[in-house]
């Protein structure tokens, strides 16, 4: 269902402090911590000896401890002491490679020997002054490929988010979509358009008219897994469009890590990147309680399409030339998935 020899965003690092953090990822249940030197591990949430979830335990210098008998847990996965027992002969649990980067917490679920953290996709606005970004967390009942069809598809932000970020231009504009090798591409470009609502309030906070005509850029990038990028912005007519200079535009990326938890639930790391007006902390807060909300239009949307795809799963879905973003992607899950299962089968 999921490709597993790969990095996901499994949690952001306030969510890993001095507790242990639970968390299901690709169907393995998984324990994060911060071990020694303040690094975070993350091994089975299973103790070895009664078989408590270790999440609900504690750390104590570095070690993970089980809240049931107090067993201790090394970062890879070896027991390390008991009260009163020997336990150092029991084996190891799975650990799992885990890197913490562009303020999020990676996490590698399949074969270990395999995990290269050369292969975490940049993101070139951490860090940067020139930018700003604020994002939350959902948890959503939706088979994750569902959500990256939402992404790859932003005609529905006409109707689902027509109070905020959709328009009839969206409708009325063709996409292109475009394929290069495992990365897929829809873009669209509007052109003398009335910003709506939630562009009107980026031009005011970048000190631009928001009730003059606008260029509208959306270019969604699906990258594997399952990350979409996407640009998205608006910029005074005739002044270059998507290449307008900084000052006579609103441009931000939208944030998209979309990881399984199961097959029909996924954790969702949403987010926005702004470049422009990046040290007004006040614009941060008012755009990532926007966007929360925005992203819950979609959340129930998408939780109620999974419950009747899986009251009908003998109805074969329709596609639609907008529907080329999704369609592409998944073919690239797939192409993905059979290589991994072949390399499985040979393994064997």
């Amino acid at each position: 269902m999921f490709p597993k020899n790969t990095w996901y965003v499994a949690a952001t690092p306030n969510e890993i402090d001095e507790k242990p953090l639970g968390r299901t990822i690709c169907g393995e249940r998984i324990a994060f911590y911060r071990g020694e030197e303040n690094k975070v591990a993350a091994v089975e949430d299973f103790c070895p000896h009664r078989g408590a979830p270790l999440s609900l335990g504690y750390v104590s210098e570095g070690k993970l401890v089980c809240g049931y008998h107090g067993l201790e847990m090394g970062c890879h996965g070896k027991t390390i002491a008991m009260p009163g027992q020997r336990v150092r002969g029991f084996p190891a649990i799975k650990s799992y490679p885990v890197v913490e980067r562009y303020g999020f917490i990676w996490v590698w679920p399949g074969d270990a020997a395999q995990a290269d953290e050369a292969k975490i996709p940049h993101m070139a606005w951490y860090d940067n002054p020139e930018w700003a970004y604020g994002g939350g967390l959902y948890h959503i009942h939706c088979d994750y490929r569902l959500m990256i069809d939402n992404l790859m598809d932003l005609t529905h932000e006409t109707y689902v988010h027509s109070t905020s970020i959709g328009q009839k231009e969206i409708d009325e504009t063709p996409c292109k979509t475009t394929v290069e090798g495992d990365t897929v591409v829809t873009s669209r470009f509007m052109s003398g358009i009335q910003p709506p609502p939630f562009w009107q309030m980026a031009l005011r906070a970048n000190h631009l008219a928001d009730d003059v005509p606008v260029d509208r850029w959306q270019i969604c990038r699906f990258t594997p897994p399952s990350q979409v990028m996407i640009e998205v912005g608006v910029a005074h007519q005739g002044h270059g469009g998507y290449d307008a200079p900084n000052d006579k535009k609103a441009y931000s990326v939208v944030v998209d890590f979309i990881t399984p938890e199961t097959d029909t639930s996924i954790h969702y790391f949403w987010g926005m990147a702004r470049k422009f007006n990046p040290t007004d902390k006040a614009l941060t807060a008012t755009i990532r309680e926007g966007q929360g909300k925005i992203f819950s239009e979609d959340l129930e949307m998408l939780e109620r399409q999974q419950k009747n795809l899986l009251a009908h799963p003998e109805r074969a879905l329709l596609m639609l030339n907008i529907d080329a973003g999704g369609v592409q992607s998944r073919k690239i899950i797939e192409r993905i998935l059979a290589a991994e299962q072949a390399s499985t089968a040979v393994g064997a």
